[in-house]
């Protein structure tokens, strides 16, 4: 098991610029904006955008943008593969120190909390996963009463069940996982690694808009998405036998169209999950992102354009 960053370690990560929000809040263009005043170079913050050839349900910056200001860690590896958390920690700080070596600056951009949290606060990788002993708890929970899955994770390991939501079967499941496997709360392996700092020493900025706002226009994205050929896209990624891996078949948008596509639902059942799914998911992260003392939030309005937002986040970081 190896370590990765703690906070008195995380030298790569002094100085980084970090914009970030729930889906469909407007990053992508504020991003490009703040990128270019910086002259900074943008590094993906988001973990389904590491994966080739899912372009229209990740929402990925096109080819023009990118050829705006320069992306690093996206389309890193086939959606069959595995991409760990620490995999994306090494890969960052190799990036990092690349930009710099350039004299430039470097913006994380995306939604991703954990990734951000890691970046942030460090991260204890834990035991492999045990893919066996998963599905056992998987198959646990799924035959449970709501909420009995992290009562058992209360009685185990207390500490992670407190910041671990009950509804978050994900990350129950991996704690219980790692306790049954080691012997030893995940929570322990973690402490050395939660040390957070206040929003002032640090340059992240979350994007948030209000409720009815944030649900329009995730309505206006899935509908774009749809129009824009997803379901197109889905079948080219599973023609002739291919199969997408554990982490990307789960991605939002893309488990909704791999239903369809297997007559599970019909179409309009289909839009409707992906949309609630998708303000669930943007309710998670904004969780998330209110748990974190680094984080500085920035709200947008209607009429916010990336050029005004762009300077209220420097105005903000010059105060």
């Amino acid at each position: 098991m190896n370590p990765r960053f703690p906070v008195s370690h995380s030298f790569f990560l002094d100085e980084c610029w970090f914009l970030t929000g729930a889906t469909a809040v407007g990053k992508t263009r504020v991003g490009l904006d703040l990128a270019q005043r910086l002259g900074a170079e943008i590094v993906s913050l988001d973990s389904m955008a590491i994966y080739r050839g899912m372009d229209i349900g990740t929402a990925k910056p096109s080819r023009e943008e990118q050829q705006v200001v320069p992306h690093h860690l996206i389309d890193v590896c086939d959606p069959a593969d595995e991409y760990s958390v620490a995999q994306y920690l090494d890969a960052a700080e190799q990036v990092v120190r690349d930009i710099r070596s350039r004299g430039r600056e470097a913006l994380f951009v995306g939604g991703t909390p954990m990734w951000l949290k890691c970046l942030m606060r460090g991260f204890f990788e834990g035991p492999p996963a045990d893919w066996q002993l998963r599905e056992q708890i998987e198959r646990e929970a799924a035959e449970l009463a709501p909420g009995e899955l992290h009562k058992r994770l209360v009685a185990v390991d207390p500490l992670a069940a407190e910041v671990i939501h009950p509804n978050d079967t994900r990350r129950i499941v991996r704690a219980l996982e790692v306790f049954r496997s080691t012997g030893e709360p995940i929570s322990h392996q973690q402490l050395e690694f939660e040390d957070a700092r206040p929003a002032e020493e640090c340059r992240v900025f979350v994007l948030h808009r209000e409720r009815e706002e944030q649900h329009r226009r995730i309505e206006d994205r899935v509908d774009q998405m749809l129009a824009a050929g997803l379901v197109d896209e889905v079948k080219q990624l599973t023609a002739d036998g291919k199969q997408l891996g554990r982490t990307a078949s789960q991605a939002v948008g893309y488990q909704e169209v791999l239903e369809y596509l297997a007559g599970e639902c019909d179409e309009p059942t289909m839009i409707e999950k992906i949309k609630t799914r998708t303000r669930r998911f943007a309710k998670r992260q904004g969780t998330w992102f209110r748990g974190l003392s680094e984080c500085r939030w920035i709200e947008l309005v209607d009429d916010s354009t990336p050029a005004s937002v762009a300077e209220q986040i420097l105005a903000q970081f010059d105060a």
